[in-house]
């Protein structure tokens, strides 16, 4: 049996062709970018870090009454993954997935139909053996071995993709419910990192309070006051308590405050929660939606708000790296939310704020995952 710690990269050879099988009532796609809707749609039913792996490739996808239903990405371009290092980076080999089905189409045959187009269109591009990588799952082992004959080809000790721990920094102006939930995360050995430190610019920030109850090591209160400190001068402070932590990665929480270009170049390992589905292209200010909607990206300090302002029908969160263009870093996960009738502010952030906690999770993890 396969243990849950261990990772399985599983090969088919693409030495035939494979079936290409249809199903009544589902168009399906020839391979193709994916289009903005379906990887909304994506993030939307699958958790929120596929979309951007499935935009560096092809995408086959299956639709039904012109709906996203399943998808089957292949050939992605850039992706760091330590366990891509070895067999995933030889000639002639093709990287297959991230690879899904919606809830109520599974067990219909859908699945079986995407995975071989997806290894037949691989094929006819020249490769001569498709990489499933990182299977963690006995019944997705033999799932695939059934229908197109993988086998095991490289196993990896999962938490040996993590070791050493890596230290990280938070930066949190506020509540800190964000950050009490990576706190909890990282005790439980949910997410395998270090909290070292936490840095506010507010002293009376929940967030300070939820630190020294956990014990956290350093706890450092940066405010500014603006009648006697000018931004360089407060930014150069803030540089040298973070850089006191050594840290592995920063993580922003809530964090309010504009950092200048010196900080974010002397921290490239730095990720920022944002609170609105963010768009994959950072040049866009516009993101559409798992319903073909099309909405402003909700850039800035009062995105929710703002949101509920322009009567979107949507919100989400996102986790990006920070670059020096604000809230436009590649994005790690992402996902949205529907705005309820009549809902209120309140209610909403709250709604937000649940979402946020699995986003940073899977952000962080695919941080992790990529050193």
């Amino acid at each position: 049996m396969t243990s849950v710690t261990e990772l399985l990269n599983l090969v088919v050879e693409l030495d035939r062709p494979f079936p290409n099988d249809s199903l009544p009532g589902i168009e399906v796609a020839p391979p193709a970018r994916a289009d903005e809707r379906t990887l909304a749609w994506i993030d939307d039913i699958f958790g929120g870090s596929w979309s951007s792996e499935v935009n560096t490739g092809e995408v086959i996808i299956a639709r039904r009454d012109r709906n996203p239903i399943g998808f089957a990405a292949f050939d992605p371009k850039g992706l760091r993954f330590a366990w891509l290092d070895a067999l995933g980076r030889e000639p002639g080999t093709g990287i297959f997935g991230p690879f899904g089905v919606a809830p109520e189409e599974r067990n219909r045959g859908l699945g079986r139909l995407l995975l071989l187009r997806a290894l037949d269109a691989m094929r006819a591009r020249g490769f001569v053996r498709a990489l499933i990588p990182a299977v963690t799952v006995e019944r997705l082992m033999r799932y695939y071995a059934d229908v197109c004959g993988a086998h095991v080809a490289e196993r990896f000790e999962q938490a040996s993709l993590y070791r050493p721990a890596r230290r990280a920094l938070v930066m949190a102006s506020g509540n800190g419910s964000n950050f009490q939930a990576v706190l909890d995360a990282s005790v439980a050995g949910a997410l395998p990192i270090e909290v070292g430190g936490l840095i506010s610019n507010d002293p009376h920030a929940y967030a300070v309070e939820r630190a020294r109850n956990a014990g956290i090591g350093s706890v450092q209160i940066v405010s500014w006051n603006r009648a006697v400190e000018d931004r360089a001068a407060y930014g150069a402070r803030l540089l040298e308590a973070a850089r006191s932590q050594a840290p592995d990665l920063v993580l922003l929480l809530g964090w309010m405050h504009l950092l200048g270009d010196s900080f974010v170049h002397a921290f490239p390992e730095m990720l920022n929660l944002h609170p609105s589905f963010l768009p994959l292209d950072p040049r866009r200010d516009d993101v559409v939606m798992p319903d073909g909607q099309t909405t402003a990206a909700f850039r800035g300090a009062r995105a929710v708000r703002d949101a509920l302002a322009a009567s979107s029908g949507w919100v989400g969160a996102t986790i990006h790296r920070v670059t020096g263009a604000t809230d436009r870093g590649p994005v790690f996960a992402r996902r949205p939310l529907r705005v309820e009738p009549g809902e209120d502010e309140e209610h909403l952030m709250a709604r937000v704020h649940e979402l946020e906690r699995g986003v940073v999770r899977s952000g962080v993890m695919r941080w992790l995952y990529e050193r």
